[in-house]
């Protein structure tokens, strides 16, 4: 038989550390300014996203249409690019590098409308960011599928991506979206999805009546003239139509502390 175990069970002094790894915030909040280096590659402040513009969106061009699975990893990888986490800026330069092209079979080579060149997604994005033109991300089933990576939400709201419409959404991922004032939206008919072609420009109709289980249209205005109209499901709330219209979830935490 073995003897019972003995010993202390507890720290004798409680658990008590020179430095416990917290500082507690100041009592007066107002005065108080998070300084982070212009230089830093590592941090970066934070901000607020556009509100949205109060019309329907018009002239958008097509980033990408990703082809098969597309996952969280896939729109935002993690392994190296976790150091810039604190940094929306360089850490949006992964945005979507993995998922596969249907227009050529290849991940992070993506069509430029403005120039008519292949190159990187997000410098593709940044591209058109920098034009004042607005992109769409058109994806297949369970798009967003995986961890709940928020960078994978934020990432295309910050290089411009104006809408996500995909055959299907993993929930969570669509919720991100949702907080970020993103347009989550989900082809009604999904065969409408091989009606994206390469060099569309986009319009997404009905914004200014935008409510619950209320179908929004897109128009896929073809490079030869012709056009389809699109029905696009969604499953916002009133609460989440808030976000889109404020340009996110933070900006109506903000405008609510400010009063």
């Amino acid at each position: 038989m073995l003897d019972e175990p003995t010993g202390v069970e507890l720290p004798p002094k409680g658990f008590s550390v020179d430095d416990p790894g917290y500082q507690a915030p100041a009592k007066d909040g107002s005065g108080v300014q998070v300084v982070v280096k212009s230089d830093s590659q590592r941090l970066q402040l934070l901000a607020p996203f556009a509100a949205w513009e109060g019309t329907d969106l018009k002239s958008l061009r097509l980033l990408i249409k990703a082809k098969g699975k597309c996952t969280t990893d896939h729109i935002s990888m993690a392994g190296p690019w976790l150091k810039f986490r604190g940094h929306l800026d360089n850490i949006s330069n992964n945005m979507l590098i993995g998922a596969v092209n249907f227009f050529n079979d290849k991940t992070d080579s993506v069509k430029n409308e403005l120039t008519g060149e292949y190159g990187p997604v997000p410098a593709t994005a940044r591209a058109y960011k920098a034009k004042g033109v607005g992109s769409v991300v058109v994806g297949d089933e369970n798009y967003g599928e995986g961890s709940s990576r928020e960078h994978a939400a934020m990432e295309p709201r910050h290089l411009g991506v104006r809408a996500i419409v995909v055959r299907s959404f993993a929930r969570i991922h669509e919720t991100n979206l949702k907080k970020q004032g993103m347009l989550a939206l989900t082809f009604a008919n999904k065969e409408d999805y091989d009606k994206v072609q390469e060099d569309d420009s986009i319009d997404i109709i009905g914004l200014g009546s935008f409510a619950p289980g209320k179908p929004l249209t897109m128009v896929l205005n073809h490079k030869n003239g012709s056009k389809d109209e699109i029905s696009l499901n969604h499953t916002y709330n009133e609460q989440q139509i808030g976000w889109f219209k404020a340009g996110g979830a933070l900006n109506v935490i903000r405008s609510q502390f400010a009063k």
